[in-house]
């Protein structure tokens, strides 16, 4: 039959005939309804967990209080303190909260089922045997649902109790990994596959990921903060990693000289996909008007209005790429909805190579001193990003000890710190600046 699959177990309809667990499944027809349809739903995975020997009870009941949820509207998880010997975060604790008339929990075997963050590898490059390494580690002491990967960029291990999270880590740890960060604390970074497989990388991502990482390695691992702190690393401006929208700091490739245009490339791209196509989808789709087509098929590039958007690259990859001036854009304050709404990173270095170690080292000490500052004034649960908000950018960069630069954008065509109405005089001062 055309329907059936080549290899039915690895379908994700699949359901093994023989159930290992010893607990009936609980009456689910919200969650049923979820496998109707043309996708793969992640109710038919959670039931074929429940039907292993090992933890198959633990997802019978995490299922049936689910569907309770359903039912209700209402989830019913608490937090608490769960952690690992000399760890104070890296696990996500998560205890029942519904109770039978009795005053015992209604799913019993659901009623601890934690997640433990482990910290992937830098570009997230991972060979087959360190997955079927930790996905033997998780069967063994966990309930074998696994996500790759958490917003913040840890591989989540989801659904554990107490006792077993301390054997895992022990287990895993053994051969070489590490929990993330949770709670208050610097959290795991994430960084883009960049040169390895993108021609369009513009600095060592996994070498910026590693350094940050290993240099705050005890913020990690034990929360001391006024709450999270994310790095993220982009290779390019294309900035896979949504760095600008999701980290505290973020660190971008990019370069400052002129774009590399292959001019016969143009002209044969020209001549594959027509002019009209060209100006409807490259040089109109350009945010500045910095590209224009000439009548001979060339391009021509507006080098100073390039704001380095990366849609003409990303069109017309062998006619056009990155310069050879390469270094990285330094953001701060980004993050997602907290307690002043969404906040987009503002530029703080426009550019700084990274060529040698004392560049990496100045990197590392510039996120010491934004850490320290925030952490000292900072209030309890405020991101870096609202502090700046509420204090004013200006006197945060006074107290980091970096000087007020024109090219520091909140937003497009907008400079924070320079009246346009005296543009003459405050270009003079700056200029005064530099050459100082």
């Amino acid at each position: 039959m055309a329907d059936t699959p080549k290899n039915p177990e690895r379908h994700h309809t699949f359901l093994p005939k023989d159930k290992k667990s010893s607990k009936d499944f609980h009456n689910t027809p919200n969650l049923d309804e979820l496998e109707n349809g043309p996708w793969p739903s992640f109710v038919t995975g959670l039931k074929r967990l429940a039907m292993e020997e090992k933890f198959g009870n633990m997802v019978v009941d995490l299922l049936g209080q689910l569907e309770h949820s359903y039912n209700t509207r209402l989830g019913y998880w608490k937090g608490g303190t769960v952690s690992v010997f000399g760890y104070g975060g890296g696990i996500i604790p998560r205890f029942t909260e519904l109770m039978g008339a009795d005053g015992k929990p209604m799913f019993p075997e659901a009623k601890e089922f934690h997640t433990i963050r482990v910290q992937p590898p830098a570009g997230n490059h991972y060979s087959t045997d360190m997955l079927r390494q930790l996905s033997d580690s998780w069967s063994k002491w966990g309930s074998g649902l696994v996500a790759f990967h958490g917003q913040t960029g840890n591989i989540m291990f989801i659904g554990t109790d107490t006792e077993n999270t301390q054997h895992f880590f022990d287990e895993i740890n053994s051969y070489g990994w590490d929990l993330g960060g949770a709670g208050p604390c610097v959290r795991t970074g994430m960084s883009c596959i960049g040169a390895a497989r993108c021609e369009q990388s513009c600095a060592n991502e996994m070498k910026i990921h590693r350094l940050l990482v290993n240099n705050f390695i005890d913020d990690m691992h034990r929360p001391a903060l006024p709450y999270k702190f994310k790095f993220k690393v982009s290779g390019c401006p294309n900035d896979c990693m949504n760095s600008i929208q999701r980290a505290d700091m973020a660190i971008i490739g990019t370069w400052r000289d002129d774009m590399k245009v292959n001019q016969e490339e143009v002209k044969n791209f020209v001549a594959d996909k027509g002019r009209k196509y060209v100006i409807d989808n490259v040089v109109t789709r350009c945010p500045t008007n910095a590209l224009s087509l000439n009548d001979d098929d060339t391009l021509n590039v507006d080098n100073r209005n390039c704001v380095r958007c990366m849609h003409c690259i990303n069109v017309m990859t062998k006619a056009l790429s990155v310069g050879d001036d390469k270094g990285v854009t330094i953001l701060i304050g980004g993050k997602r909805t907290l307690k002043i709404g969404d906040l987009m990173g503002t530029v703080l270095i426009p550019f700084m190579k990274l060529e040698n170690d004392e560049d990496y080292e100045a990197l590392t000490e510039l996120a010491e001193e934004i850490i320290d500052f925030w952490a000292e004034n900072g209030l309890e649960h405020e991101r870096c990003g609202e502090m700046i908000d509420r204090i004013g950018l200006v006197n945060f960069l006074e107290g980091i000890g970096v000087d007020v630069d024109p090219n520091m954008i909140a937003s497009a065509r907008q400079s924070s710190y320079v009246r346009m109405d005296t543009w003459d005089e405050e270009a003079e001062k700056w200029n005064q600046r530099k050459a100082g």
